[in-house]
């Protein structure tokens, strides 16, 4: 089944571009072409492009990896909020903070000041200890900061890669996760350049309608693969065996070597024979986490 349809596609109007004078050049070999000066993009080119993304946004999620959501244009704020919110990712839709990603050390003190400040309790005034003007100024801080980072308050680390909305727009959240080699999935309209996106979908990154269908199906694909990531995705996991795209903690790997070894020293030259095609598959998990 596909992932999204062209019908879909139409109906949100992922093919309209921007105006003909303010194109990228780079950008035209997604344009299929020009009416009443705006450009229309290659819807199938578009397809391709989102099943790409799609695979790799579900790989990604099922080897333990995180996607931040950006996007803080009025278009795309409520999208961007409802989505990340909905498969429990980190996401940015008021202010890009600079240093968000490069300088990711101080923020995570800043998202600690947040839960502290969450934890007070500001109706109470006597058993906070605090003077009511203490507590406006604390009020009014605990709100600048959930404003700005309450997206990202569960957020230990940098993510894996970003779903970015309107490059142009976030040309500092782009350029913090290229500093970092870290992947950016994002809407290429033909005003964006194509060479800072890793995983591009071109599209209309300006009506309200295409933004929340492709910022959807990217949640979809991070949905998909925290299904893979908990091994119950078609139910074929045996109990107690854990999802080949799970990665496995470090004691659980030399758990498991250690269990081998023990088994391979044991075993007669006929048993090891036998056992051998059961201990690759036991192995495989372990393999295919380190690879990740």
């Amino acid at each position: 089944m596909a992932v999204v349809t062209m019908r879909e596609l139409l109906e949100s109007g992922v093919h309209f571009g921007h105006q003909t004078r303010r194109w990228n050049p780079k950008m035209k070999r997604f344009i299929f072409t020009e009416r009443n000066g705006i450009y229309i993009i290659d819807l199938l080119q578009s397809l391709s492009y989102i099943d790409r993304a799609y695979e790799f946004v579900k790989e990604t999620v099922a080897h333990g990896g995180s996607i931040m959501f950006v996007g803080t244009k009025k278009q795309a704020q409520e999208a961007i909020a409802e989505q990340a919110t909905r498969v429990g990712m980190p996401y940015v839709n008021q202010r890009w903070l600079g240093g968000m990603l490069t300088n990711f050390s101080t923020v995570y003190k800043r998202l600690q000041r947040l839960k502290e400040l969450e934890a007070i309790d500001f109706e109470d005034v006597a058993a906070s200890g605090l003077t009511k003007k203490e507590l406006l100024v604390l009020s009014r801080e605990k709100t600048k900061l959930e404003k700005t980072l309450g997206g990202i308050r569960e957020m230990s680390k940098v993510p894996s890669a970003v779903w970015i909305v309107d490059t142009k727009k976030e040309h500092i959240a782009v350029g913090e996760a290229r500093k970092l080699h870290i992947p950016v999935v994002a809407i290429l309209d033909t005003n964006c350049d194509p060479d800072e996106v890793d995983y591009k979908i071109p599209g209309n990154d300006d009506a309200i309608r295409s933004v929340t269908l492709l910022t959807r199906v990217i949640a979809d694909a991070v949905a998909e693969g925290l299904i893979a990531r908990s091994g119950a995705a078609t139910g074929d996991s045996k109990p107690g065996e854990k999802a080949a795209a799970e990665p496995l903690a470090e004691w659980e790997r030399d758990l498991l070597e250690g269990e081998k070894k023990a088994d391979d020293a044991e075993a007669a030259p006929a048993e090891a024979a036998v056992e051998a095609p059961a201990a690759e598959a036991v192995e495989a998990p372990a393999a295919d986490a380190e690879q990740a």
